[in-house]
């Protein structure tokens, strides 16, 4: 597919594989998923479900000609040989315990494989690096090894994609510097409620034409607006590990960013994929479809397929001025709200997920804006 559109379906939606909400039967599920008109990109990565969720999404794409849709594959955690480490996962393929660079090679090959193989295509529109750790950003042996599998015919493109967790910010500004010539795509968090530290890479993927997908555009469920004060959570739902008073700062910022998205006809979540979209650098929003729990009060829980319906009904042109998109960022404005993975000033030990900030990543920083000390440390609210 030429064009992807400005919309995209992940199959980390639904609660099946990432617990949030209601967990969809696998039916539900794959309608969900499969690609239309309206959406015609979808994003797996192969370490949700340890390839179940590859499985769900080939079933989904069953019949669909393949020049109707456009599919982003994901890998990084070796599942196949790394042991999964609590709420950590499994260990990154770069991971010194379980191989040497010497073959990390093979292993994208074999994973982008065997990922394909699952979702029952030939090749991947993109291929992505999921979760890097400190040698997915910065050693060219990974990124000669993925562009060696777009070489190789198992994707067109390759590309970025940090996470789970927000930062990163430095290493992503890094990576995009040495290896832009070879990254077309990069996945960052961003949304009205949490601007902040996506935005500072913004001008970088811009600079590199790196397009970027916006995920966690629904901060939470927040922008999907049925999620409010004395909201009930499953017991296994990832969301009841952020900060007590979350939803309620979140509603209250929301109502005061309403007039701007009734003025302009838009739902809550459809403000906040304009806002991302009204970013040059940001192609596409994927944000999570969940259907939350039945209320407390006995009333039935907002459908998930109505939910997929206003996400396809969000307009691809940007209809919010400029004042409206510094507006909203002023009142969302979440600057130095939480510690940060990746390199981070207040880390002292290079970690999994975390590292300190080296001599390098300052420089880099300071040549799009970003200093290290005053805007990436976690400054708790008084």
């Amino acid at each position: 597919m030429e064009h992807p559109g400005h919309l995209a379906l992940g199959t980390w939606s639904g609660g099946k594989f990432m617990h949030f909400g209601e967990p969809l039967e696998d039916a539900r599920l794959e309608a969900l998923l499969r690609p239309d008109d309206a959406i015609p990109a979808v994003i797996t990565a192969d370490a949700y479900g340890a390839g179940e969720a590859d499985k769900v999404l080939g079933r989904a794409l069953q019949g669909l000609p393949r020049d109707r849709y456009w599919v982003a594959g994901t890998i990084g955690h070796d599942f196949y040989e790394g042991q999964r480490e609590g709420a950590k996962g499994f260990p990154r393929f770069t991971d010194p315990r379980l191989r040497g660079p010497e073959a990390w090679g093979e292993y994208v090959r074999m994973a982008t494989e065997r990922s394909l193989e699952r979702v029952g295509v030939e090749r991947f529109d993109l291929l992505m690096l999921h979760n890097p750790d400190h040698s997915g950003y910065h050693d060219p042996r990974v990124w000669e090894a993925m562009a060696a599998a777009r070489d190789a015919g198992l994707a067109d493109q390759i590309g970025l994609a940090p996470g789970p967790a927000n930062g990163f910010t430095l290493d992503i500004l890094a990576c995009l510097e040495s290896f832009g010539e070879l990254i077309d795509w990069a996945m960052v968090i961003l949304n009205p409620l949490e601007p902040w530290p996506g935005d500072y890479v913004l001008e970088a993927a811009a600079a590199k034409d790196v397009k970027v997908i916006t995920r966690v555009v629904d901060y939470g469920g927040i922008f999907w607006d049925d999620v409010r004060p004395g909201h009930r959570f499953r017991d296994f739902d990832h969301r009841q590990f952020r900060p007590e008073g979350w939803i309620e700062r979140g509603v209250e910022r929301l109502e005061r960013m309403r007039p701007v998205a009734d003025r302009h006809g838009l739902t809550p979540l459809q403000l906040a994929a304009q806002w991302n979209l009204a970013h040059a650098a940001v192609e596409m929003v994927a944000p999570t479809l969940i259907q939350e729990a039945d209320p407390a009060d006995g009333s039935a829980a907002r459908p998930v397929e109505d939910k997929r319906a206003e996400l396809a009904a969000t307009p691809a042109k940007v209809v919010l001025s400029e004042e409206d998109v510094v507006e909203i960022r002023s009142i969302g404005d979440n600057t130095n709200c939480m510690a940060l993975k990746g390199a981070n000033p207040e880390q002292d030990e290079r970690v999994s997920d975390r590292w300190p900030v080296e001599d390098r990543l300052v420089e880099v920083g300071q040549r799009w804006g970003v200093d290290a000390e005053r805007d990436l440390r976690h400054v708790p609210a008084a």
